[in-house]
């Protein structure tokens, strides 16, 4: 559908890092975006979307914040001051800049810095993967500042196989959300849950160290304490066996290790998890009760969990319940968890990582500020190019990444649809073109919904998509290979699969807008773990022992290590319904001050009130909060949404210069953003 100077509605899709990836209907005048609204295009999101993207997209994308020409840096990093060039200086800018630090150190000096801003297949990384694979730069590990910890923990269980996709649970009797506040983060599973209560009479058991939302509206609420989940989880398994609930034949058939497992969850009691845990008995047995009476069990985990030390053992304990009680092989029997397996995606081939020269070496993208302060690494980081990605206000230690970043030695790039907290630390800013503003194809983490956009309005000002910047920055380079001269059409095609039956005939590149092609197993049928799909593991059985854990991190078994606290809180900094992540901090539905919640025993003991302007603190940082007082939170946990931007404080910091960048996950060496501890009182 083409763009008409007259404006109308035309249909687009969500982009952002949320698991739903919803369908679009976006009302223009021709020019600008004027009204953002969900179609039903895709039969999940059935033209229901959050009041985040609602209210703040056209801003995002008219209001004053707008990248719309390069930019060279003209004060101090960080400062903001900057002054318009044209494009083919601030390429140059930035070919003399990589190639100086590449002539000094070699070209793995030079780091991409991107993460997950867009969703598209396009923009998320295809043709800068491609550039950076065949520059030499140092490779990112990403997924470990969110994601793989969850990713891995469930690999380790069913390897690459798809879980249960969503719509599933309505199937369910009973539904257990396990560190998922659903409703700001997984929006239309709400629905799917309500249906199974409406029709099928289905319990729903949350266990979430806050009493969110979808707590309030629980048949039993767990309230349990921050990063003890394992304990919880490895009691239940051992007090499932004593009460006749294993599946015996389903284990026979399809589960490896559940000796080795079971041996270690039987040490796990009642006792402690009401120690550890702060349980009681009586939650435990209805818990228990309640599970082994169930005939068709879904559970859906979210990525909260992971945010622990622990975290990855409490998602793999979690998980393997359903192993143990046989709750799989069935429609509504599962795990709600990475269902976007099911997509034919060919990443290989659209991003090239056959061009990365051997040795090179891949850096984790939560030790970026300490390496880059080191000056033992060899080769050092001289050159960033920051996309895609917000660090200033997503990494955990923010201001050691603020000092890092303000090293007047090293050569920092960027690009972004506007002027972020992180840009502002750029020596050279290109302006990226918004999904609105060019075509892409989105496959989602979600659910199995295959989706195609196209511009609904044309490019604002001088922007140029991801694919197009880094295909003039691959010419400014000298790389000359047809692969950097590829169309947007192109690397759509190039994403999936060819004549992959899941496609159903479709080309990428021609899959008709305002639609979504449902990915099912290439026999046609919805993917059942168990049943159409089996797991991808080296047994071809669900692996309560994980050999693959064991070798590389020492977690064959999950376990549960306590961290060591220095403060009397912990704070836990959770998703926001009015951003995602820090897309749409600067935003008007963002402005003011954000609050914390409190403890009303606490805020007593602390002589503090509901609307005090609070100082929360640590030895990282100090962050200016108001007040919200409410028993939602336990007694020493406060609770405040992650993503705002520096301004959002007098003190120019966020939550994030409260958290702790060196405690890391027991797998996969992932951020701990829910392992802070801090200190408060009132401020002034």
């Amino acid at each position: 559908m083409a763009i008409t100077e007259v404006g109308g509605t035309l249909p687009s899709v969500c982009p952002l890092d949320c698991p739903d990836t919803c369908s679009l209907s976006v009302r223009t005048d021709g020019t600008r975006v004027l009204d953002v609204r969900g179609s039903k295009a895709n039969p999940y999101t059935a033209g229901v979307i959050c009041n985040k993207v609602a209210r703040s997209y056209p801003e995002f994308v008219h209001g004053p914040a707008r990248l719309t020409r390069p930019l060279k840096r003209t004060g101090r990093r960080g400062e903001g001051a900057f002054a318009p060039i044209s494009w083919d200086e601030a390429l140059d800018l930035i070919h003399a800049g990589i190639r100086g630090a590449i002539a000094r150190y070699g070209p793995q000096t030079v780091l991409p810095l991107n993460y997950a801003g867009p969703h598209g297949e396009l923009s998320g990384g295809s043709m800068d993967r491609r550039f950076f694979h065949r520059l030499g730069a140092s490779l990112l590990a990403r997924g470990q500042l969110c994601g793989i910890v969850r990713g891995s923990a469930y690999a380790s269980l069913y390897g690459a196989a798809p879980g249960m996709a969503p719509e599933q649970m309505r199937h369910s009797d009973l539904i257990v959300v396990w560190s998922n506040n659903v409703t700001v983060s997984n929006l239309h599973l709400a629905r799917e849950i309500k249906a199974a209560r409406r029709t099928g009479g289905a319990r729903l058991i949350v266990i979430d160290p806050k009493r969110t939302r979808i707590a309030e509206q629980a048949d039993l609420f767990i309230q349990i304490r921050p990063g003890t989940d394992v304990v919880l989880a490895l009691a239940m398994a051992a007090e499932l066996e004593r009460r006749g609930a294993h599946d015996r034949a389903f284990m026979e058939r399809w589960v490896e290790g559940h000796e080795a497992y079971m041996a270690h969850a039987r040490a796990h009691t009642p006792g402690m998890v009401a120690d550890i845990c702060g349980v009681d008995r009586a939650s435990f047995d209805t818990f228990a009760q309640w599970y082994r009476d169930a005939k068709t069990v879904g559970v859906s985990v979210g990525n909260g969990m992971e945010r622990g030390r622990s975290g990855g053992s409490g998602l793999r304990a979690a998980m393997a319940l359903q192993a143990l009680t046989g709750n799989h092989g069935r429609v509504g029997a599962g795990v709600f968890a990475k269902p976007g397996h099911a997509f034919p995606r060919a990443a290989a081939r659209l991003q090239r990582p056959d061009l990365v020269p051997d040795g090179t070496r891949t850096l984790n993208i939560v030790d970026v500020s300490r390496l880059l302060l080191d000056e033992t690494l060899d080769p050092p980081i001289k050159a960033v190019f920051i996309y895609n990605h917000n660090p200033v206000a997503t990494h955990p230690d923010q201001n050691r990444m603020r000092r890092a970043l303000a090293r007047e030695d090293v050569f920092v790039a960027g690009a972004d649809v506007v002027m972020t907290d992180s840009m502002r630390y750029c020596d050279v800013v290109l302006p990226a073109a918004s999904h609105f503003e060019h075509a892409d194809i989105y496959a989602s983490y979600g659910h199995c919904y295959l989706q195609r956009a196209e511009p609904v309005i044309p490019r604002i000002g001088e922007s140029l998509p991801n694919t197009e910047i880094f295909r003039r920055l691959a010419t400014r380079f000298g790389f000359d290979d047809p692969m950097f001269l590829e169309s947007d059409e192109a690397l759509m095609d190039a994403a999936f699969l060819d004549d992959d039956s899941r496609l159903r005939g479709h080309r990428p590149s021609r899959l008709p807008v305002g639609s979504a092609l449902a990915m099912t197993t290439v026999e046609g049928v919805d993917p059942i773990m168990c049943n159409t799909v089996a797991p991808a593991t080296g047994s071809g059985r669900i692996e309560l022992f994980s050999r693959h854990l064991e070798d590389r991190f020492g977690y064959g078994l999950p376990r549960y290590e306590p961290v060591k606290r220095g403060f009397p809180f912990t704070i836990i900094s959770p998703s926001s319904p009015r951003r995602t992540n820090a897309t749409f901090g600067h935003c008007a539905l963002s402005e003011g001050r954000e609050e914390v919640e409190i403890n009303p025993a606490d805020a007593e003991h602390r002589g503090i009130s509901d609307g005090d302007l609070l100082r929360v603190f640590n030895d990282r940082g100090e962050t200016h909060l108001v007040a919200r007082t409410t028993d939602a939170v336990l007694p020493g946990v406060l609770y405040t949404p992650k993503g705002v931007w520096l301004s959002a404080s007098p003190t120019g910091q966020t939550v994030n210069a409260l958290l702790d960048a060196d405690i890391r996950t027991d797998i996969e060496d992932g951020a701990c953003c829910n392992e802070a501890f801090c200190d408060v009182a009132r401020a002034g």
